[in-house]
Formats: structure tokens, sequence, C-alpha cells
């Protein structure tokens, strides 16, 4: 899963975004600042992929399905965005960055999840 998001985000802000950040400058950290940060960056997305998987095991995964596995990853996208949604209202973020990542985050768990129903088989139980 920490592969996955690591990579996923890697392609979603390094490439896609970079144009809107890159028009929006004086609303980020500079490239050293990002540098100094960026182990928060990894510890933050390890948090992420292993609570995300963790809740799936916990709460899913013995009855999943795709359909089960894509509503999780779409409900999941939405709860962790309403961040973005409050970020847009309280910052002057432009509403395009706000939508892409909206966007982005719901398609990004989505594919997590597939990703965790296809990987995480738990054993049934014989009881």
């Amino acid at each position: 899963g920490f592969v996955f998001v690591f990579a996923s985000d890697f392609v979603i802000h390094t490439i896609w975004l970079m144009p809107d950040y890159n028009a929006t400058k004086s609303l980020w950290r500079s490239g050293a600042g990002m540098a100094s940060h960026f182990p928060w960056m990894m510890g933050v997305q390890l948090l992420c992929a292993a609570t995300f998987v963790l809740i799936w095991a916990l709460g899913f995964a013995s009855r999943g399905t795709v359909a089960l596995a894509l509503t999780y990853g779409v409900l999941m996208g939405l709860f962790t965005n309403v961040n973005t949604i409050i970020s847009y209202v309280v910052t002057p973020l432009p509403e395009t960055i706000a939508l892409k990542w909206f966007s982005s985050a719901l398609v990004q768990c989505a594919l997590l999840s597939l990703l965790t129903y296809l990987v995480y088989k738990p054993e049934r139980s014989s009881m």
C-alpha cells in the first residue's frame, strides 16, 4: 500500500500538478523547505497506507468483494478529503488545485482499495 501511495503521489503532485504549483509558488515551501520536510511526508504516507489497509482488514476483508472494495475506497477518499475542501475555504488555494486534489485522491483511494482487495486475503475460519 505504501509503495502505491508513494508512487501515485509522485505522479499526481510531481507530474500532473506541478504546473499548478509553479503558477502559485507563493503558497508553497521552497524546494529546500520541501526537502527538509520530506521525512514527514514519508511518515504520513506510511501512516495513511497502514491505516487504510488495517481498517480494510479489520472491518471488510472477510466479506470482501470487488464492489465492496470500490465502495470502501470511494468512502475513504471522501472521508480523507474533507481537509481538501476545508483548505480551499480557508486559504487562497485556486479552485483548480482543490478540484485536482479532491478528484485524484478519490481515484487513488479507489485504486488502493482494489490493490488491497487483491493482495490481502485473510484465512477463512472453519469454525
